[in-house]
């Protein structure tokens, strides 16, 4: 059996489906896998993504790859496909999750208590945005794009007093600063699906072959986490750039879900937790989300 592999070609997404050709050997070893290497509209501009289409520019090619017979599977940070995506295709498996918290890259000298002072912090996106703001409105925030490594080396060139980027791909990239804080849960909650790789196919594969092997490699736990998760920004018709947070812990047939939504400016946060058992996800889920919805949810994260 041969699989053609769809990634980008930057070093965390390449490192990302080796990570899932290991997998596909252990199960398969005489699978022949080759990678297909893109780039996609969002490797291929500086602009903030907000301004160009948000982060299913990291998708659309390689969602065109399967459509075009040029590749069988797409590997992605799951995090950076939108939640709702064409029915032609659907997440197949994702890989055991990585940390799925954010951390503070700090400058030289500065802690965590300095976050109260008029700092000039660097991230890229709106809820990392909103959430640093809710902390101390005087924060200096600026955009930030690049892999991660050319990211952390404008802590020095753009005289950035710090920088948030997610554990997971620090973890994944064996990248260790000397001057690191990680974010408690109550201090920034996590973008749905972060730290999870996710396995993308044509949706009429999802019985083939392929499809069965996939079934075999995919992590049951991370991938009902995930998908609670993506229901909730799906409910709330937020897309990858909107201020939601959401993380679902799975302890057995147990799970908690915690959401967090805020407008912009992070003058409005708004929480809520529910506990539930997995057979009884959608009553959960569909209560939660009337419950988001009735207390203003939609509107605030457009604010």
């Amino acid at each position: 059996m041969k699989i053609r592999i769809a990634t980008r070609r930057s070093p965390l997404a390449m490192l990302q489906t080796n990570e899932f050709i290991e997998r596909i050997k252990l199960s398969n070893p005489e699978c022949i896998c080759e990678i297909v290497e893109m780039e996609s509209e969002g490797d291929l501009t500086d602009a903030p993504l907000h301004t160009i289409g948000g982060k299913g520019l990291f998708v659309s090619n390689l969602e065109a790859a399967l459509v075009n017979d040029v590749a069988d599977i797409a590997v992605h940070s799951l995090k950076d496909v939108p939640a709702l995506i064409d029915p032609q295709f659907s997440i197949a498996a994702t890989l055991p999750r990585e940390d799925y918290g954010d951390a503070l890259l700090l400058r030289e000298g500065l802690t965590i208590d300095d976050l109260s002072k008029n700092l000039k912090i660097a991230t890229s996106g709106p809820r990392r945005k909103s959430q640093l703001l809710s902390m101390n409105s005087k924060l200096n925030i600026v955009p930030i794009r690049g892999n991660i490594q050319t990211r952390i080396n404008k802590i020095n060139t753009d005289n950035l007093d710090g920088l948030i980027v997610a554990k997971a791909a620090l973890n994944r990239l064996k990248i260790v600063h000397p001057n690191m804080y990680l974010f408690s849960e109550d201090q920034m909650l996590p973008a749905a699906a972060q730290g999870a790789i996710g396995i993308e196919i044509n949706t009429d594969e999802l019985e083939s072959q392929l499809g069965n092997l996939l079934k075999l490699l995919n992590d049951e736990s991370t991938y009902q986490a995930t998908q609670i998760e993506r229901m909730v920004v799906a409910s709330l018709e937020g897309n990858c750039l909107s201020p939601i947070s959401a993380l679902c812990k799975i302890d057995a047939q147990n799970a908690e879900l915690q959401v967090r939504v805020s407008n912009q400016d992070g003058s409005k946060v708004y929480n809520e937790v529910v506990k539930f058992e997995l057979d009884n996800k959608i009553d959960a889920l569909q209560n939660l989300i009337k419950t988001l919805i009735k207390n203003g949810a939609k509107e605030i994260i457009q604010q």
